[in-house]
């Protein structure tokens, strides 16, 4: 799956993190083809130290949280007895104290870690471990979507790649209700239309009446989006995304977000 896709649903990770734990600095990575995990991602941060950052299994606190696939905290990093020091020299330039790491873990294997931190010696409370161990959750989500729906899809014909036509898909569907101009908007539409028909796998499914709002909730889905993420995109409630998502996958037939997103391809409603 393509990285930035991944970077973006770790960046929207993060910022619901950190507005949801009131955290001050919050950052991230995932790892890439089972290699050692970089930082991505950072929010808060007020200095460059941590961006960029490889985080070695086993090694401080991230590292540990890597080999035991399990949350981990320190109140004070500087002193924390129980992880390695050998990232004592960007955590300090951040003036960090406080740190928690979760997990990103799909089908067992570790996939990422969230990390979120105070520049005071605090204990980590409930709250704030609720929303680290939500977060990463979403991120879980996301990747087990993709996973399954390129898992499950016949592999692609040569030529173009038909995860950046996807891509480009969804990005369509979500510009044109935007869009003020009705005839621009409709052309924008028509594109769409195109797009949905334009792979040529034979349909064995009859084409089912989505709306075009449940295509733009199913098309952000297909990215790997959680209900959160496709409402900042498509600029409507998590709710409403949510009923939408309910609606669709009930003219589907489909029992999960995967289903559905299948279920609407094979139905050439989704490219």
């Amino acid at each position: 799956m393509p990285e930035q896709m991944e970077t973006a649903e770790l960046r929207a990770a993060l910022l619901r993190l950190r507005r949801g734990s009131g955290l001050p600095v919050v950052f991230g990575g995932l790892l890439q083809d089972g290699r050692a995990m970089r930082i991505a991602e950072t929010c808060g941060a007020v200095t460059p130290a941590l961006r960029g950052l490889t985080i070695s299994t086993g090694s401080g606190l991230g590292g540990k949280c890597l080999a035991l696939s399990r949350p981990c905290a320190v109140t004070d990093y500087p002193s924390a007895r129980h992880i390695t020091h050998e990232y004592d020299g960007p955590v300090s330039a951040e003036g960090l104290r406080s740190v928690i790491a979760v997990p990103v873990v799909v089908r067992r294997k570790v996939r990422g870690v969230l990390y979120g931190a105070l520049r005071d010696a605090l204990p980590i409370g409930e709250r704030v471990f609720d929303a680290a161990v939500a977060a990463a959750r979403d991120v879980e989500q996301a990747l087990a979507v993709r996973d399954e729906v390129a898992r499950l899809e016949p592999p692609p014909a040569p030529g173009p790649s038909w995860e950046e036509v996807r891509q480009a898909y969804g990005e369509l569907r979500e510009l044109a209700p935007r869009v003020p101009d009705p005839e621009l908007r409709e052309r924008l539409l028509a594109v769409c239309g195109r797009l949905e028909t334009a792979s040529g796998t034979p349909r064995d499914v009859p084409g089912v009446a989505l709306t075009p709002r449940e295509k733009d909730v199913l098309a952000a889905v297909a990215s790997g989006a959680t209900n959160a993420t496709a409402a900042t995109r498509l600029g409507l409630r998590p709710e409403t995304v949510k009923g939408y998502l309910r609606s669709a996958m009930r003219k589907l037939g489909a029992h999960t977000r995967l289903e559905a997103v299948l279920a609407a391809r094979r139905a050439g409603a989704l490219p």
